[in-house]
């Protein structure tokens, strides 16, 4: 997943600026969307598979700072910079505290819009590309058995395989011979790397 299969989208009540924003972006290589409102992003962001925001920090429906909140709130951010005012700033600093990762005061040059959109737009794709790793993960722990799922939550929590053996009622022996199919159908190729599979994952296995 390359920045050119990142989508753009430009949050702006003036449609001045939007098209002017559009405009200098399209031109710059960038695949646009834009929307009238913070409420009506809000609308399709949990939509947005490949993103990242452009928005204003003062609009009349719902502020930037505020828009930031609730697409967090909704699981539904993407790498967000904001455009500000020079009497802004503070309020800049609580968009960065809320998940933004640039703001840009006015007036700002192309150069500086274009090279913060491109961190963005590589910050997205990075998203996606860890989003279907660990979705890849998943689907291996989906097809293990409810025993190899046993032994991974043992494995998991640093238990010897004495211990996951006493647990479950099985031999060591049996437990290690668990342990190795598991690793081969989760293709991990050692411990640390099965334990850190898991946990980036953030589930509780049965």
């Amino acid at each position: 997943m390359s920045t050119a299969d990142t989508v753009v989208h430009i949050v702006d009540d003036e449609e001045a600026v939007r098209n002017s924003l559009a405009f200098l972006l399209s031109s710059a290589g960038f695949a646009v969307r834009v929307h009238e409102s913070a409420t009506q992003f809000l609308a399709v962001a949990p939509q947005i598979s490949n993103g990242c925001l452009i928005t204003d920090l003062r609009m009349p429906d719902m502020d930037g700072v505020e828009l930031l909140r609730r697409l967090r709130a909704a699981d539904a951010m993407l790498p967000a910079i904001v455009i500000t005012g020079h009497g802004d700033v503070q309020m800049a600093v609580e968009a960065m505290k809320n998940g933004a990762i640039d703001f840009i005061e006015k007036p700002f040059s192309d150069d500086v819009l274009i090279e913060s959109i491109t961190h963005a737009a590589s910050r997205a794709a990075e998203r996606v590309q860890s989003d279907a790793a660990l979705e890849a993960v998943r689907q291996r722990v989906a097809l293990l058995s409810e025993r190899e799922q046993q032994v991974l939550k043992g494995v998991v929590a640093g238990q010897a395989n004495k211990t996951i053996a006493f647990e479950l009622g099985i031999s060591p022996r049996t437990v290690e011979v668990y342990r190795a199919g598991l690793m081969g159908k989760m293709q991990a190729r050692s411990l640390p790397e099965l334990v850190r599979m898991v946990m980036d994952l953030k589930i509780d296995t049965p």
